[in-house]
Protein backbone atom coordinates (compact mmCIF):
# COMPACT_ATOMS: atom_id res chain seq x y z
CA UNK A 1 0.00 0.00 0.00
CA UNK A 2 1.13 3.80 -0.37
CA UNK A 3 2.99 4.82 2.56
CA UNK A 4 0.99 6.77 5.43
CA UNK A 5 1.38 9.12 8.14
CA UNK A 6 0.25 7.65 12.04
CA UNK A 7 -0.46 9.83 15.17
CA UNK A 8 0.86 7.33 18.46
CA UNK A 9 -0.37 8.79 21.28
CA UNK A 10 0.40 7.30 25.04
CA UNK A 11 2.64 8.30 27.27
CA UNK A 12 3.43 8.88 31.23
CA UNK A 13 4.40 5.18 31.81
CA UNK A 14 7.29 2.73 30.13
CA UNK A 15 3.75 0.84 30.34
CA UNK A 16 2.45 3.16 27.84
CA UNK A 17 5.28 3.86 26.35
CA UNK A 18 6.87 0.72 25.08
CA UNK A 19 4.21 -0.85 23.58
CA UNK A 20 3.01 2.39 21.54
CA UNK A 21 7.22 2.21 20.24
CA UNK A 22 6.63 -1.71 19.65
CA UNK A 23 3.96 -0.82 17.34
CA UNK A 24 6.06 2.56 15.48
CA UNK A 25 8.83 0.36 14.85
CA UNK A 26 6.54 -2.44 12.58
CA UNK A 27 4.97 0.78 11.13
CA UNK A 28 8.85 2.12 9.96
CA UNK A 29 9.49 -0.99 9.03
CA UNK A 30 6.31 -1.22 6.50
CA UNK A 31 7.70 2.27 5.39
CA UNK A 32 5.36 4.38 6.77
CA UNK A 33 5.68 7.65 9.19
CA UNK A 34 5.26 7.98 12.40
CA UNK A 35 4.67 10.81 14.56
CA UNK A 36 4.15 10.92 18.54
CA UNK A 37 3.04 13.42 20.66
CA UNK A 38 3.33 13.26 24.57
CA UNK A 39 4.13 14.82 27.85
CA UNK A 40 7.61 16.63 28.42
CA UNK A 41 7.55 15.05 31.73
CA UNK A 42 6.56 11.51 30.86
CA UNK A 43 9.15 8.30 30.06
CA UNK A 44 8.03 9.62 26.23
CA UNK A 45 10.49 12.14 26.18
CA UNK A 46 13.64 9.83 27.24
CA UNK A 47 12.24 6.68 24.90
CA UNK A 48 11.14 7.73 21.90
CA UNK A 49 13.88 9.95 20.93
CA UNK A 50 15.94 7.24 21.67
CA UNK A 51 14.08 5.19 19.15
CA UNK A 52 14.78 8.02 16.77
CA UNK A 53 10.84 9.30 16.27
CA UNK A 54 9.94 12.66 16.33
CA UNK A 55 7.48 13.82 19.03
CA UNK A 56 5.98 17.01 19.43
CA UNK A 57 4.87 18.34 22.77
CA UNK A 58 1.47 18.74 24.88
CA UNK A 59 0.56 19.94 28.43
CA UNK A 60 -1.54 18.23 30.22
CA UNK A 61 -2.08 16.19 33.40
CA UNK A 62 -4.25 12.96 34.71
CA UNK A 63 -7.84 13.34 36.10
CA UNK A 64 -8.15 9.96 37.23
CA UNK A 65 -7.04 9.53 41.08
CA UNK A 66 -5.03 12.37 41.60
CA UNK A 67 -6.11 14.86 43.79
CA UNK A 68 -8.48 17.91 43.65
CA UNK A 69 -5.57 20.25 42.89
CA UNK A 70 -4.03 18.22 40.10
CA UNK A 71 -7.38 17.33 38.82
CA UNK A 72 -8.41 21.33 38.73
CA UNK A 73 -4.96 21.81 36.68
CA UNK A 74 -5.72 19.25 34.16
CA UNK A 75 -9.21 20.80 33.45
CA UNK A 76 -7.81 24.18 33.31
CA UNK A 77 -5.27 22.34 30.79
CA UNK A 78 -7.60 20.01 28.52
CA UNK A 79 -8.55 23.48 26.27
CA UNK A 80 -5.10 24.32 25.39
CA UNK A 81 -3.80 21.02 24.32
CA UNK A 82 -7.28 19.60 22.70
CA UNK A 83 -6.63 22.87 20.39
CA UNK A 84 -2.49 22.03 19.98
CA UNK A 85 -3.80 17.80 19.45
CA UNK A 86 -5.92 20.01 16.41
CA UNK A 87 -3.06 21.75 15.00
CA UNK A 88 -1.13 19.15 15.15
CA UNK A 89 -2.98 16.24 13.54
CA UNK A 90 -3.99 18.86 10.37
CA UNK A 91 -0.39 19.52 10.21
CA UNK A 92 0.94 16.02 10.07
CA UNK A 93 -2.76 14.64 8.52
CA UNK A 94 -2.65 10.94 9.72
CA UNK A 95 -4.31 8.17 8.54
CA UNK A 96 -5.35 6.78 11.84
CA UNK A 97 -4.27 7.56 15.42
CA UNK A 98 -3.38 5.10 17.57
CA UNK A 99 -3.74 5.61 21.46
CA UNK A 100 -2.20 3.29 24.18
CA UNK A 101 -3.67 4.99 26.79
CA UNK A 102 -2.64 7.74 29.22
CA UNK A 103 -3.51 11.01 30.57
CA UNK A 104 -1.66 12.73 26.91
CA UNK A 105 -4.09 10.28 25.07
CA UNK A 106 -7.50 12.32 26.25
CA UNK A 107 -6.79 15.07 24.16
CA UNK A 108 -5.33 13.72 20.78
CA UNK A 109 -8.06 11.23 20.73
CA UNK A 110 -10.52 14.52 21.35
CA UNK A 111 -8.83 16.35 18.35
CA UNK A 112 -9.27 13.13 16.43
CA UNK A 113 -12.96 13.17 16.77
CA UNK A 114 -13.22 16.74 16.06
CA UNK A 115 -10.95 16.30 13.20
CA UNK A 116 -12.47 12.85 11.58
CA UNK A 117 -9.31 10.80 12.06
CA UNK A 118 -9.61 7.37 12.79
CA UNK A 119 -8.64 5.42 16.43
CA UNK A 120 -7.53 2.41 17.28
CA UNK A 121 -7.01 1.98 20.69
CA UNK A 122 -4.67 -0.63 22.32
CA UNK A 123 -6.28 -1.51 26.01
CA UNK A 124 -4.65 -4.13 28.02
CA UNK A 125 -6.45 -4.27 30.75
CA UNK A 126 -9.89 -5.96 31.14
CA UNK A 127 -11.49 -3.12 32.65
CA UNK A 128 -9.96 0.22 29.98
CA UNK A 129 -8.43 3.24 31.43
CA UNK A 130 -10.00 6.49 32.38
CA UNK A 131 -9.66 7.70 28.61
CA UNK A 132 -10.48 4.69 26.49
CA UNK A 133 -13.29 4.26 28.52
CA UNK A 134 -14.65 7.72 28.33
CA UNK A 135 -13.78 7.82 24.39
CA UNK A 136 -15.04 4.43 23.91
CA UNK A 137 -18.04 5.01 21.09
CA UNK A 138 -15.40 6.97 19.19
CA UNK A 139 -12.98 4.05 18.35
CA UNK A 140 -13.14 2.13 15.39
CA UNK A 141 -11.44 -0.66 16.65
CA UNK A 142 -9.69 -1.44 20.08
CA UNK A 143 -7.34 -4.45 20.72
CA UNK A 144 -7.33 -5.79 23.62
CA UNK A 145 -6.01 -8.44 25.96
CA UNK A 146 -8.76 -10.47 27.84
CA UNK A 147 -12.39 -11.03 25.93
CA UNK A 148 -14.09 -9.09 28.71
CA UNK A 149 -13.07 -5.63 27.81
CA UNK A 150 -15.42 -6.18 24.78
CA UNK A 151 -17.79 -4.84 27.19
CA UNK A 152 -16.90 -1.48 27.11
CA UNK A 153 -16.47 -0.98 23.41
CA UNK A 154 -19.31 -0.62 20.51
CA UNK A 155 -20.12 -4.11 19.09
CA UNK A 156 -17.70 -5.62 16.73
CA UNK A 157 -14.85 -3.58 17.19
CA UNK A 158 -12.68 -5.24 19.55
CA UNK A 159 -10.28 -8.14 18.91
CA UNK A 160 -7.72 -10.06 21.45
CA UNK A 161 -4.42 -9.73 20.61
CA UNK A 162 -2.54 -9.12 23.86
CA UNK A 163 0.00 -6.45 24.38
CA UNK A 164 2.55 -5.28 21.67
CA UNK A 165 6.17 -5.99 23.33
CA UNK A 166 9.39 -5.67 21.51
CA UNK A 167 9.84 -8.87 19.49
CA UNK A 168 13.31 -9.33 21.16
CA UNK A 169 11.42 -10.30 24.31
CA UNK A 170 10.58 -13.40 22.17
CA UNK A 171 14.07 -13.75 21.40
CA UNK A 172 15.62 -13.91 25.08
CA UNK A 173 17.02 -17.28 25.42
CA UNK A 174 16.13 -20.05 28.12
CA UNK A 175 18.39 -18.92 31.09
CA UNK A 176 20.96 -22.18 31.76
CA UNK A 177 20.96 -23.06 35.24
CA UNK A 178 23.74 -22.47 37.28
CA UNK A 179 25.39 -21.91 41.02
CA UNK A 180 24.41 -18.09 41.05
CA UNK A 181 20.55 -17.40 40.88
CA UNK A 182 20.27 -13.94 39.65
CA UNK A 183 17.12 -12.58 40.57
CA UNK A 184 15.62 -9.22 38.97
CA UNK A 185 13.81 -6.65 41.01
CA UNK A 186 11.91 -4.11 39.15
CA UNK A 187 9.05 -1.93 39.87
CA UNK A 188 8.77 -0.32 36.31
CA UNK A 189 10.26 2.66 34.19
CA UNK A 190 9.18 4.90 37.39
CA UNK A 191 10.28 2.58 40.12
CA UNK A 192 7.91 1.03 42.92
CA UNK A 193 8.40 2.39 46.67
CA UNK A 194 7.18 -0.78 47.76
CA UNK A 195 9.56 -2.80 46.22
CA UNK A 196 12.29 -0.95 46.79
CA UNK A 197 11.54 -0.50 50.54
CA UNK A 198 11.46 -4.14 50.29
CA UNK A 199 14.35 -4.82 48.53
CA UNK A 200 16.38 -3.16 50.97
CA UNK A 201 15.20 -4.82 54.25
CA UNK A 202 15.76 -8.13 52.38
CA UNK A 203 19.89 -7.33 52.48
CA UNK A 204 20.58 -8.20 55.62
CA UNK A 205 18.03 -11.54 55.33
CA UNK A 206 20.19 -12.77 52.89
CA UNK A 207 23.22 -12.77 54.91
CA UNK A 208 21.67 -15.57 57.19
CA UNK A 209 20.16 -17.01 54.16
CA UNK A 210 21.07 -20.49 52.87
CA UNK A 211 20.99 -19.20 49.38
CA UNK A 212 23.57 -16.46 50.47
CA UNK A 213 26.61 -17.62 48.73
CA UNK A 214 24.19 -18.46 45.49
CA UNK A 215 22.19 -14.87 44.92
CA UNK A 216 22.69 -12.20 42.63
CA UNK A 217 20.64 -9.16 42.73
CA UNK A 218 19.88 -6.72 39.43
CA UNK A 219 18.12 -4.20 41.19
CA UNK A 220 15.92 -1.59 38.78
CA UNK A 221 14.95 1.67 41.54
CA UNK A 222 13.54 4.22 39.53
CA UNK A 223 14.79 8.04 39.75
CA UNK A 224 13.81 9.19 42.97
CA UNK A 225 15.38 6.36 45.38
CA UNK A 226 18.11 5.61 42.88
CA UNK A 227 21.20 7.51 44.90
CA UNK A 228 20.03 5.76 48.05
CA UNK A 229 19.98 2.33 47.48
CA UNK A 230 23.16 2.30 45.37
CA UNK A 231 24.70 3.60 48.14
CA UNK A 232 23.16 0.98 50.33
CA UNK A 233 23.25 -1.60 48.26
CA UNK A 234 27.09 -1.12 47.56
CA UNK A 235 28.17 -1.10 51.28
CA UNK A 236 26.01 -4.55 51.60
CA UNK A 237 29.00 -6.30 49.52
CA UNK A 238 26.49 -8.64 47.70
CA UNK A 239 26.82 -9.57 44.13
CA UNK A 240 24.74 -7.62 41.81
CA UNK A 241 23.95 -4.23 40.70
CA UNK A 242 21.41 -0.86 41.02
CA UNK A 243 20.26 0.88 38.18
CA UNK A 244 18.19 3.89 37.98
CA UNK A 245 16.80 2.51 34.71
CA UNK A 246 17.52 -0.36 32.89
CA UNK A 247 17.62 0.61 29.44
CA UNK A 248 18.01 -2.98 28.02
CA UNK A 249 15.42 -4.85 29.55
CA UNK A 250 15.68 -8.33 27.29
CA UNK A 251 19.36 -8.14 28.38
CA UNK A 252 18.57 -8.00 31.74
CA UNK A 253 15.72 -10.49 31.48
CA UNK A 254 18.20 -13.29 29.62
CA UNK A 255 20.43 -12.67 32.75
CA UNK A 256 17.70 -13.64 35.30
CA UNK A 257 16.45 -16.73 36.69
CA UNK A 258 13.92 -15.27 38.72
CA UNK A 259 11.95 -11.61 38.25
CA UNK A 260 10.21 -9.50 40.92
CA UNK A 261 7.61 -7.36 39.84
CA UNK A 262 4.56 -5.23 39.59
CA UNK A 263 1.77 -6.66 37.24
CA UNK A 264 0.45 -4.38 34.65
CA UNK A 265 -0.40 -5.75 31.54
CA UNK A 266 2.64 -4.44 29.92
CA UNK A 267 4.93 -6.30 32.46
CA UNK A 268 3.37 -9.38 32.57
CA UNK A 269 3.06 -9.78 28.90
CA UNK A 270 7.13 -9.05 28.90
CA UNK A 271 7.92 -12.03 31.26
CA UNK A 272 5.56 -14.57 29.26
CA UNK A 273 7.40 -13.55 25.95
CA UNK A 274 10.64 -13.92 27.91
CA UNK A 275 9.88 -17.10 29.51
CA UNK A 276 10.15 -15.62 32.95
CA UNK A 277 9.30 -17.08 36.43
CA UNK A 278 8.37 -14.48 38.63
CA UNK A 279 6.67 -13.19 41.88
CA UNK A 280 4.33 -10.37 41.26
CA UNK A 281 3.47 -7.63 43.81
CA UNK A 282 -0.12 -5.82 41.96
CA UNK A 283 -0.11 -2.16 43.11
CA UNK A 284 -2.87 -1.99 45.38
CA UNK A 285 -3.64 1.57 43.43
CA UNK A 286 -4.44 -0.12 39.98
CA UNK A 287 -7.81 1.32 38.46
CA UNK A 288 -10.11 -1.72 39.14
CA UNK A 289 -8.04 -3.67 40.50
CA UNK A 290 -6.29 -4.91 37.38
CA UNK A 291 -2.98 -5.84 38.23
CA UNK A 292 -4.53 -8.06 41.20
CA UNK A 293 -6.13 -9.79 38.62
CA UNK A 294 -3.18 -10.31 36.35
CA UNK A 295 -0.98 -11.25 39.08
CA UNK A 296 -4.01 -14.27 39.74
CA UNK A 297 -4.26 -15.27 36.17
CA UNK A 298 -0.62 -15.56 36.16
CA UNK A 299 -0.28 -17.30 39.45
CA UNK A 300 -3.68 -19.72 38.29
CA UNK A 301 -1.49 -20.76 35.18
CA UNK A 302 1.48 -21.66 37.27
CA UNK A 303 3.63 -18.93 36.22
CA UNK A 304 3.93 -17.10 39.22
CA UNK A 305 3.64 -16.86 42.91
CA UNK A 306 1.92 -13.66 44.29
CA UNK A 307 2.93 -11.42 47.12
CA UNK A 308 0.18 -8.97 48.39
CA UNK A 309 1.66 -5.28 48.92
CA UNK A 310 0.31 -5.43 52.41
CA UNK A 311 2.47 -8.56 52.81
CA UNK A 312 5.59 -7.46 51.22
CA UNK A 313 8.66 -6.99 53.44
CA UNK A 314 12.44 -8.11 53.23
CA UNK A 315 11.63 -11.31 54.93
CA UNK A 316 8.52 -12.43 53.21
CA UNK A 317 10.44 -11.49 50.13
CA UNK A 318 13.42 -13.47 50.61
CA UNK A 319 11.15 -16.18 52.14
CA UNK A 320 9.55 -16.40 48.41
CA UNK A 321 12.71 -16.56 46.55
CA UNK A 322 14.09 -19.73 48.39
CA UNK A 323 11.06 -21.14 48.72
CA UNK A 324 10.94 -20.99 44.53
CA UNK A 325 14.73 -21.79 44.17
CA UNK A 326 15.08 -24.70 46.78
CA UNK A 327 11.91 -26.73 45.13
CA UNK A 328 13.36 -29.24 42.23
CA UNK A 329 12.28 -27.97 39.04
CA UNK A 330 9.93 -25.15 39.96
CA UNK A 331 11.73 -22.59 38.13
CA UNK A 332 11.82 -24.81 34.80
CA UNK A 333 7.63 -25.31 35.48
CA UNK A 334 6.96 -21.93 35.49
CA UNK A 335 8.90 -21.35 32.51
CA UNK A 336 7.08 -23.35 30.45
CA UNK A 337 4.00 -21.88 31.91
CA UNK A 338 4.58 -18.43 30.85
CA UNK A 339 5.56 -19.87 27.60
CA UNK A 340 1.71 -21.15 27.03
CA UNK A 341 0.13 -17.72 28.12
CA UNK A 342 2.66 -15.42 25.71
CA UNK A 343 0.88 -14.00 22.51
CA UNK A 344 3.35 -13.36 19.77
CA UNK A 345 2.35 -11.23 17.11
CA UNK A 346 0.73 -7.88 18.42
CA UNK A 347 2.36 -5.27 17.67
CA UNK A 348 2.58 -6.71 13.70
CA UNK A 349 -1.64 -7.20 14.18
CA UNK A 350 -2.23 -3.33 15.68
CA UNK A 351 -0.07 -2.02 12.70
CA UNK A 352 -2.51 -4.32 10.25
CA UNK A 353 -5.19 -3.06 11.58
CA UNK A 354 -3.87 0.89 11.41
CA UNK A 355 -3.04 0.00 7.71
CA UNK A 356 -6.13 -1.31 6.77
CA UNK A 357 -7.57 2.18 7.97
CA UNK A 358 -5.52 3.99 5.67
CA UNK A 359 -6.21 1.57 2.83
CA UNK A 360 -9.85 2.82 3.04
CA UNK A 361 -9.54 6.28 3.16
CA UNK A 362 -7.21 5.73 0.08
CA UNK A 363 -9.90 3.67 -1.44
CA UNK A 364 -7.82 0.18 -1.23
CA UNK A 365 -8.42 -2.99 0.58
CA UNK A 366 -5.41 -4.51 2.50
CA UNK A 367 -5.44 -8.73 1.75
Amino acid sequence: MTPSTFVIAGGGTGGHVLPALAVARVLRQHGHSVQFIGVQRGMEARLVPAENFPIEWIQIGGLNRVGLKKTLRSLFEIPGSVWRSIVLLKQFRPAAVFSTGGYVAGPVLLAAIFTRIPIVVMEPNAVPGFTHRRLARFVQRALVSFPESANWFPPGRTEVTGMPIREEFFSVPPKMRGGIITVLITGGSQGSAALNRAARESWPFWERSALKAKIRLLHQTGSQMFLECQKEFAATGLPGEVSEFITDMPHAFSQADLVVSRSGMGTVSELAAARKPAILVPFPGASDDHQLKNAQAFRQAGAASLILDRDLTGQTLVDEIVRIVSEPGRLERMSQAAHVVAKPGAAERAAQVLEYLASQSQGKTVA
